[in-house]
């Protein structure tokens, strides 16, 4: 880097003192030769010499305060846009990667609701299930007991309605032949008749 520095000041230098030679040289030394060019163009040496010492002479000045900020600007400028290139790409990634993980997340939630949704049917199914059976057997059950309470009520009437049969039937015996026909004998005699005569239900 020194060496590119020293050899840019020798340079300059060099170019600075050839300016001097020519400026003089053209101003002094050739300031009356003219030439003539083809077509009628007149041209004087010293005047262009001169002209060429004071550019070389200008140039390191132009070039110092003008093309070296005007560089500096541009190389600035550059690396600025470059930096917010490279800030817009990485935000760019970022941001694709924020989308892909929200995509991800949106997945796995919208799954896991399903899941739910499903486990929570399944288990509804099996507890309406369940309610059912149990509705059954306890409609089962009711019918199994009123059935029997049926069946109960019906023998107890069946004998109430045997004894009133048989009492009746002594009493009206009594009434008939006017003595006491309630015996046991008698009764048995009256209950194995009913029991003849009785309808199967």
């Amino acid at each position: 880097m020194a060496g590119n520095t020293q050899t840019k000041s020798s340079s300059g230098a060099a170019n600075y003192i050839v300016g001097i030679i020519a400026l003089l040289v053209g101003a002094v030394v050739l300031r009356d030769s003219n030439f003539a060019l083809p077509g009628g163009i007149l041209l004087n040496f010293g005047t262009l010499l001169s002209t060429i010492g004071l550019v070389l002479i200008l140039f390191p000045v132009v070039k110092q305060f003008y093309i070296q900020p005007l560089e500096q600007a541009i190389n600035e400028r550059n690396g600025n846009l470059e930096k917010t290139f490279t800030e817009a790409e990485e935000l760019r990634s970022t941001m694709d990667k924020m989308r892909s993980d929200y995509e991800r997340r949106l997945a796995e939630t919208e799954a896991d609701a399903r899941a739910k949704i499903q486990a929570q049917i399944k288990e509804a199914q099996v507890l309406r299930q369940k309610l059912e059976a149990e509705a059954v057997g306890r409609a089962d059950e009711l019918v199994r007991r009123a059935r029997e309470e049926i069946e109960s009520d019906r023998t107890k009437l069946k004998v109430e309605l045997r004894t009133e049969v048989v009492n009746l039937t002594l009493t009206a015996t009594e009434k008939l032949l006017g003595e006491n026909m309630d015996s046991d004998r008698n009764r048995r005699l009256v209950e194995d008749f009913i029991n003849k005569v009785e309808v199967p239900s």
